[in-house]
């Protein structure tokens, strides 16, 4: 059960959540990585992140106790969807109105800070080794690039996934996208109540029935 201090944050958190906002990892494997990118999902508001985990190795299952160790507590506060694969996930997302913009060096490729982030905007990283895949950044809207004036010629993943979020987040707050909540009424209580109440969540869910209201305090209503 929540504090009301407790809640009070829990609220004010999820007023500022962007569910328009999100990442795709094709395969990211490092449980390092793994941990910044969603910790970093969770500081930027991003509501739910998105995944096609490594084939095989000890992080191929995206539900189980291994990665949930690898991101900290942060994988309570951003769920990870899994997905088969990254080109079905690509267009699984623009199907939903996002827009995909893979990490990628191509003829195309942009300054990562070009595009429009105020738009429903998925940002798509590759494995630090081999990156993402031709054909996901085909299947993609744009590629975008961190400009390199350096030896090395790439960034970490993870520190890549932070300075494009929080590009995102800088062109979402000056136009006022983090002033007013951006989740309906409804998903807002409801994830008010899974996130002040974990351990009850299954009970209501195994029963079919509605959570119960909440008062100002986080407290249960009778």
């Amino acid at each position: 059960m929540a504090t009301p201090e407790r809640y009070a944050k829990i609220l004010r958190v999820l007023r500022h959540r962007q569910p328009t906002l999100t990442v795709l990892m094709d395969e990211v494997n490092k449980p390092h990585n793994l941990s910044a990118i969603i910790r970093t999902c969770d500081a930027v508001g991003v509501l739910e992140a998105h995944a096609v985990p490594p084939k095989g190795g000890p992080l191929a299952s995206f539900s189980g106790h291994t990665y949930e160790a690898t991101s900290g507590s942060a994988h309570k506060w951003v769920p990870v969807h899994s997905h088969t694969d990254a080109v079905s996930a690509v267009h699984a997302l623009q199907g939903q109105g996002f827009q995909v913009l893979a990490t990628h060096l191509s003829q195309r490729s942009v300054d990562y800070r070009e595009p429009d982030y105020t738009r429903p905007t998925c940002v798509l990283l590759g494995a630090e080794k081999w990156g993402v895949s031709d054909e996901a950044a085909d299947a993609a809207d744009h590629n975008i690039v961190i400009p390199m004036f350096g030896m090395v010629q790439s960034l970490n993943v993870s520190v890549a996934a932070a300075t494009i979020l929080f590009e995102a987040q800088r062109q979402r707050l000056a136009a006022g996208m983090y002033a007013a909540p951006q989740l309906s009424p409804e998903a807002l209580d409801r994830l008010a109540f899974e996130w002040a109440y974990p351990d009850l969540v299954s009970t209501y869910q195994e029963r079919g029935e509605g959570y119960p209201a909440l008062d100002e305090q986080g407290q249960l209503l009778a």
